[in-house]
């Protein structure tokens, strides 16, 4: 490379310092916030299940004792201890054996002037083998963010950093900042003389300015792929229809939010003179009679008159053993399917948009995809950190 190119490159690169740096001091600090709770909800499930072992933890009967019983009985026993005047609103199944029915009822909301909100939300744990509740815990307090469960308050710390759907939008904008950071930081990084090793190693005996450095640019690089992927997916998740319009152009989209599911008000059940609605139950069976692969993970009541089932399953690994589930609308009268979406399938656009959360949260890769999310949340504050005391040492030179 000629000595004039190579000035041109550095002159360049002094730019994006500048404009990395900038980056990082306005969007570093609530990236690290993020980041840190991010990890810690990257084992969600397994913290609040320590965390409530006494009520979600059982002991289950030997293998050829076990007798589950139905979804309704369930429901009657979750019902026994309900908050008065509470609506049953889902049902986590257990992920194992060892696990209890997990059902939330919500309270009506206190302001009466928002009819559609919902109150106070109480997850109830039922016993899948006895048919007895075990407990009851306050999960989603009626427009208050204290006194959630730690894992509830964890969840919503990283999603809108406890400003609602304000916070959520400020979120996904830090986070579209946050990816130029990282695409900056590379080009920083980059080495122009071609030393390749020394711009992937820590430097041996170094000082405490050079070390600072070291690991600041080392752990961009080495995680760049999984912050930026999972920064992608934190505003997709935030900011979904800005998303969608990026790549609508490019591919049609089946639905509007592969995070949310289908869309609930694009499905009507339809009346039937004469007839009851399905319990339950006869919604599960109504999905497993035409679908038994996959376990079930979570059904949604309907809401009003005219409202379906929403059920879940996951672990469909005849989709694929990444991102294998189907979700499911059940007529609440005919036990019809009146939708099946299928994860990874569609058009282009359906298949990028299903894999974000589990690129997100780890899951499409088990445990070493876990572990590479829970250290890339682990990054966020490693790097502001580094990127401040770097700085401030050369404010000081």
């Amino acid at each position: 490379m000629s000595p004039a190119r190579l000035e041109r490159l550095k002159a360049h690169r002094r730019l994006w310092l500048k404009v990395h740096l900038y980056l990082g001091l306005i969007a570093g600090a609530v990236l690290a916030v993020v980041g840190l709770t991010g990890s810690i909800a990257v084992f969600y499930w397994e913290l609040q299940e320590v965390l409530n072992a006494g009520q979600m933890q059982i002991e289950a009967p030997p293998e050829g004792r076990r007798c589950l019983h139905s979804l309704d009985e369930i429901v009657a026993a979750a019902d026994t201890i309900k908050p008065e005047g509470s609506r049953f609103d889902k049902v986590y199944y257990p992920r194992n054996e060892h696990l209890a029915y997990k059902l939330l009822f919500y309270l009506p909301p206190s302001d009466v002037s928002k009819p559609d909100k919902e109150g106070d939300g109480y997850y109830i744990f039922v016993d899948p083998y006895t048919a007895k509740p075990i407990g009851k815990q306050l999960w989603h307090p009626y427009h208050r963010y204290w006194g959630r469960p730690f894992v509830s308050f964890v969840m919503q710390l990283h999603w809108c950093l406890l400003l609602g759907k304000t916070g959520g939008t400020l979120v996904g904008i830090l986070g579209v900042l946050a990816i130029i950071s990282v695409l900056t930081g590379l080009i920083v990084w980059w080495p122009l003389t071609g030393k390749w090793r020394q711009a992937l190693t820590l430097k041996r005996n170094a000082g405490t300015v050079r070390r600072n450095y070291d690991v600041h640019k080392l752990a961009g690089v080495y995680l760049a792929v999984v912050l930026l992927t999972t920064l992608f997916s934190g505003v997709y998740f935030n900011l979904p229809e800005q998303v969608n319009f990026l790549v609508k152009p490019f591919s049609p989209l089946s639905r509007p939010n592969a995070w949310a599911g289908i869309a609930e008000q694009n499905f009507h059940s339809t009346v039937l003179p004469g007839h009851s609605p399905i319990s339950h139950a006869e919604a599960e069976a109504a999905v497993n009679r035409r679908y038994p692969a996959g376990r079930l993970w979570m059904l949604t009541t309907p809401k009003g008159d005219f409202g379906s089932y929403y059920v879940w399953k996951r672990g469909v690994d005849e989709l694929s053993p990444f991102i294998g589930y189907r979700d499911f609308v059940v007529d609440r009268y005919s036990g019809k399917l009146l939708k099946v979406y299928e994860a990874g399938t569609g058009s282009a656009g359906d298949v990028l948009l299903d894999w974000q959360w589990p690129l997100h949260s780890g899951q499409a890769f088990g445990w070493p995809g876990r572990a590479l999310v829970f250290l890339a949340g682990l990054a966020c504050p490693l790097l502001y950190v580094t990127g401040v005391i770097r700085w401030l040492q050369k404010r000081r030179a």
